[in-house]
């Protein structure tokens, strides 16, 4: 068997199409008959859950419609708003300063920062509200006045919530700060600015683009968070229904109501975590 090799021609250069050849040509889409076939199974299971849930009699929507803008039910429903809106602004306040403390290079303001925001992360807000609300028995009198008249339910809400609400944001607070370029500060020390005008000047707008998602979390968590207070008898949205279905027994449609307040509200809180997140990302791309 002699050892020859076939020598086979060049390849020709494919011809370029014509415009005529690629209009010819059929453009395929691609199938996606899986994801078809899932979204409307989760369109039937929806629809059956919806149903059920209107034609259900025990919900007593007629009930809910009754209740739902009633003088209790608003009354309730502005304490928890007010509550929310008292709550963040102070546990913000806080939590940025426990974040300036846990970026200081003092070890000593490092520490009280650090040990902040783990003993109250680590401690659930039910007992921390108990335990203001007992504070009576560890300390029956402060400057001469007696904390069974000082700490009334509402202040021992604000105070809890607060203190609570602060560490996690200290920590939402921080991680938005180091998220900004070092180059940054350096270019603002440069330019002879102080700490404080360097931390509200220069560091804390550029942060608010980390900021804004998780703090509008934290806002919606606390909203919903507030519901809590009614372990010690205040008059938030969900203990004012209680008290109505207490005397009423009609507990589902009274859960309901509070319910559909409280999704109301989120939602119109979601809306507007979304404009001010546009808003920070402008410049950036993300702005969407």
């Amino acid at each position: 068997m002699s050892a020859q090799t076939d020598i086979l021609p060049p390849a020709l250069p494919a011809e370029p199409l014509e415009d005529n050849d690629a209009d010819r040509l059929r453009i395929v889409p691609v199938r996606r008959t899986g994801q078809w076939t899932a979204a409307v199974a989760v369109l039937i299971v929806l629809a059956l859950a919806l149903n059920s849930v209107i034609r259900n009699d025990a919900f007593q929507w007629d009930v809910v419609g009754d209740y739902f803008t009633t003088t209790a039910v608003l009354r309730g429903l502005g304490l928890t708003l007010w509550l929310t809106a008292l709550v963040m602004a102070l546990g913000f306040a806080l939590g940025t300063l426990l974040a300036v403390l846990r970026l200081s290079a003092n070890r000593v303001l490092q520490a009280v920062g650090w040990g902040y925001v783990w003993l109250f992360r680590s401690t659930p807000i039910l007992v921390q509200l108990l335990f203001w609300f007992n504070i009576g028995a560890l300390y029956p009198e402060i400057l001469g006045v007696r904390t069974v008249n000082l700490l009334g339910p509402v202040t021992v809400a604000v105070i809890g919530l607060t203190l609570h609400e602060a560490a996690y944001a200290a920590e939402v607070v921080r991680g938005g700060i180091l998220s900004v370029e070092r180059g940054q500060l350096e270019a603002a020390q440069s330019l002879g600015l102080g700490p404080w005008r360097r931390l509200y000047r220069i560091v804390l707008p550029q942060a608010m683009r980390s900021i804004v998602p998780p703090a509008g979390n934290m806002l919606i968590g606390t909203l919903k968070g507030t519901s809590i207070v009614s372990i010690i008898a205040v008059q938030d949205l969900l203990y004012s229904v209680q008290l109505v279905y207490h005397r009423t027994y009609q507990v589902i449609p009274l859960l309901l109501v509070a319910t559909l307040w409280y999704v109301v509200v989120t939602s119109l809180l979601s809306v507007g975590q979304y404009y001010v997140e546009r808003h920070y990302a402008r410049g950036t791309g993300d702005a969407r």
